[in-house]
């Protein structure tokens, strides 16, 4: 096995490139990789193809190799520059484990004094995943083994399960799928290099890792083809043909090409790194494998490549990592701002609630009064959400719907001089139509019932207060909703104004505990108010010193003795109108002209009360519904409901709460806190591995791996070429 002190690895990095790769791994580091994908290098293969002998080859790190046994989990070689030696071995739980199985994985983390111990600790990391022999077989959990020293590059390569073919008596068809998916998803990140390993000892169409890597990567842009045992061929063969032939590119193309490589066998025990490597370099040293280009032959020429290899990936991924760590900022700056302020202590409570409450106040001052110049709150008034936060505007649209449903559905019964459209109205009201006369003979029916001391001739005045309970009979339903319709409008309101100006938890807690109850104790007052201006127009005698009153009722009069002067001329002179009749001449009986209009002025005696009493009402009934439209609009609308609105959360109700009401309200649960920590904790990951990528922007990567400036101008430490590049090549960073 090789030794601790190993230098292999430095071969796979000049120093041209330390820097970049340095920045690429310091991102890893600080934790970049949970939130975007990073370069890395995985290597993947079917079952025994020889794929921990090649990672073994190319890191220097020994790990237990045997014929008999397959890597039964993902094993992560984290490789960092350091001062000191040291080796660490730590376990990543899967997602899928339980709570209490992540944590005993997680407290699995030993140090190493050397490589000697590794396979003592790996079996143990096999234990704690559940892989036994009469247990599971694989594990989706990872094995990650930390190398640090100064000969070592900063650097991530990974060992995945091999692809199984089949189902056999220790591995299932589940273990068959739960590999292949695992397999999948290291392969389909679009920034790892993948080395799919071949074995000679197999026919390359049938090794699944081909098919899987062609899925992932169809281009071939980011797989390099790796040819193990090549010593197991039969020399000048069809099949030694065959894969070199495959080696030179020609049977699976991939933009980087092949490489073939002659490990040492397992059984023969322990070996240096460099025997293995003179051993390898005098097979390829004859035979058909001489035939083949040397830079794809032995693995130190494989360190060369994938430098080279992984200092382009590095290259064209860098602006799309940037995007990415731009738009995850954003995002997470976005999210940050949705939790709010800190607020662990009573103090930073109190404070929240009290910049809450500021900006409610501020918020429904100006939707009441229809000041709409907030742009962070009030948003386009032609959608949705726009008109309900403007609430003035819903009010005096509700009040002069309300004004309307009373003139024309308010009245119980609607006077027609149609005799035929008596009867239910049509859908516009839902008041009967009735003419004139059957009201009069309605109210002579009731004065009969309702007869006092007055005169032969005059009426009783409280058959005034009989019809016009009738006639506002609709009143109450119409109000009702109307101040529900408003009250509901308001709450709607004051629910978009908390949403703004609180977090969501905050706000569903002021909803709760402030809001609903003081908007159903302003709805209480609301309907009390409107009971007590409905009372004196279902239960009191009319009462009104509205000069408009006799106005009105003289104006009835009035166009009554005119329709009915008119009716009568018209029948006189035979004409069907007045206003259009043809120039009369002749002779007239004028004495029949005179009984007839004396005759109209004297009706009969109750009729005539009956007549005066309808008079009363329709007068009566005028002003009191002007009056009751506007008495719901001051008294109910503005002065139970709008002006109680800023109150509902003002500061002086702030400092009135008591303490556990504002921990309730104000307090953050232990999840948020800590989501707030994570999502700090993960902005500033992102913004600083960002201001390392920008230190590459403008650089470009020569044709021998030499990071140079995009323009030959431009000093590489200039600071001035960030993002002053504009337009690049596809071989810039």
């Amino acid at each position: 096995m090789a030794a601790f002190n190993s230098n292999a690895l430095s071969k796979l990095c000049s120093e041209d490139q330390l820097a970049l790769l340095d920045s690429i791994d310091q991102l890893r580091l600080q934790g970049i990789n949970n939130y975007v994908s990073l370069p890395q290098i995985i290597v993947c293969g079917d079952q025994s193809s020889g794929k921990s002998s090649v990672l073994e080859a190319i890191s220097g790190v020994s790990f237990p190799i045997k014929s008999n046994l397959c890597t039964r989990f993902p094993t992560e070689l984290v490789l960092r520059r350091t001062a000191h030696f040291s080796a660490r071995v730590s376990i990543i739980p899967h997602e899928s484990r339980s709570e209490s199985e992540q944590i005993a994985l997680r407290n699995f983390h030993e140090e190493l004094a050397g490589f000697a111990d590794l396979p003592k600790l790996i079996e143990s990391a096999k234990l704690a995943m559940g892989i036994t022999p009469h247990g599971r077989a694989f594990a989706q959990d990872i094995l990650r083994v930390e190398v640090t020293g100064p000969d070592r590059p900063h650097l991530t390569i990974v060992d995945l399960p091999g692809l199984i073919h089949s189902e056999t008596k220790t591995q299932t068809v589940s273990d068959v799928e739960l590999i292949k998916g695992l397999v999948q998803s290291y392969m389909k990140e679009a920034r790892c290099i993948i080395l799919a390993v071949v074995s000679a000892k197999n026919d390359f169409a049938n090794q699944v890792v081909l098919k899987l890597a062609r899925e992932a990567d169809q281009s071939g842009n980011r797989t390099l083809g790796v040819i193990t045992k090549p010593d197991t061929l039969v020399p000048g063969g069809e099949s030694e043909a065959l894969y070199v032939s495959l080696a030179r590119n020609h049977q699976v193309v991939f933009r980087h090409g092949w490489h073939v490589l002659k490990n040492m066998d397992s059984e023969k025990g322990s070996w240096s790194l460099a025997e293995r490597d003179a051993e390898e370099a005098e097979f390829f040293s004859s035979g058909a494998w001489a035939s083949l280009p040397p830079s794809s032959l032995g693995i130190e020429k494989l360190r060369s490549r994938l430098s080279k290899v992984l200092l382009g990936q590095i290259a064209s991924e860098l602006p799309s990592l940037m995007s990415e760590m731009e738009e995850k900022s954003r995002s997470t700056q976005v999210q940050l701002e949705d939790l709010g302020d800190p607020r662990a202590n009573a103090t930073e409570q109190m404070r929240y609630l009290l910049h809450i409450s500021q900006e409610f106040q501020a918020l429904v001052s100006a939707g009441v009064g229809g000041h709409y110049i907030n742009n962070r709150f009030f948003v386009d008034a032609k959608t949705e959400v726009g008109y309900q936060q403007r609430l003035r505007a819903i009010i005096q649209n509700l009040n002069e719907d309300f004004a309307k449903e009373m003139s024309r559905a308010g009245h119980y019964r609607e006077i027609t001089d149609e005799p035929s459209a008596a009867g239910p109205s049509g859908e516009s009201s839902t008041a009967i139509k009735i003419t004139r006369s059957e009201f009069i003979t309605h109210i002579e029916h009731l004065l009969r019932r309702t007869r006092g001391r007055e005169l032969p001739g005059t009426f009783n005045p409280m058959i005034v207060a009989d019809l016009f309970i009738e006639q506002s009979r609709p009143w109450e339903a119409i109000v009702r909703r109307h101040v529900e319709k408003v009250w509901k409008a308001a709450s709607r309101f004051v629910e978009l104004v908390v949403a703004h100006s609180a977090d969501p938890l905050a706000a569903k807690a002021l909803q709760n505990e402030v809001v609903k109850p003081a908007m159903r104790r302003i709805f209480d007052e609301m309907r009390d108010k409107t009971t007590e201006l409905l009372r004196p127009n279902q239960e009191a005698h009319p009462i009104t010193y509205d000069h408009s009153f006799a106005e009105a009722l003289e104006n009835l009069r009035r166009e009554r003795m005119r329709k009915e002067a008119e009716r009568l001329l018209a029948k006189f002179f035979d004409v069907s109108s007045l206003q259009f009749g043809p120039e009369w001449r002749g002779t007239f009986n004028l004495e029949a002209l005179a009984r007839a209009l004396a005759a109209s002025t004297e009706p009969e005696v109750k009729r005539s009360a009956a007549s005066d009493a309808l008079d009363c009402l329709n007068a009566y009934y005028k002003v009191a519904l002007k009056r009751f439209i506007d008495d719901v609009a001051v008294e109910v609308i503005e002065g139970r409901l709008v002006s109680a609105l800023a109150a509902i959360l003002s500061p002086v109700s702030v400092f009135e709460m008591p303490a556990d009401q504002v921990a309730r309200i104000a307090g953050e649960p232990e999840e948020i806190r800590a989501e707030r920590e994570q999502l700090t904790k993960q902005l500033e990951v992102l913004r600083s591995g960002l201001e390392t990528c920008k230190r590459f922007v403008g650089l470009r990567l020569s044709g021998d791996s030499i990071l140079v400036p995009a323009n030959p101008q431009q000093d590489i430490s200039s600071d001035s070429s960030v993002g002053d590049s504009g337009s690049t090549t596809s071989d810039d960073l």
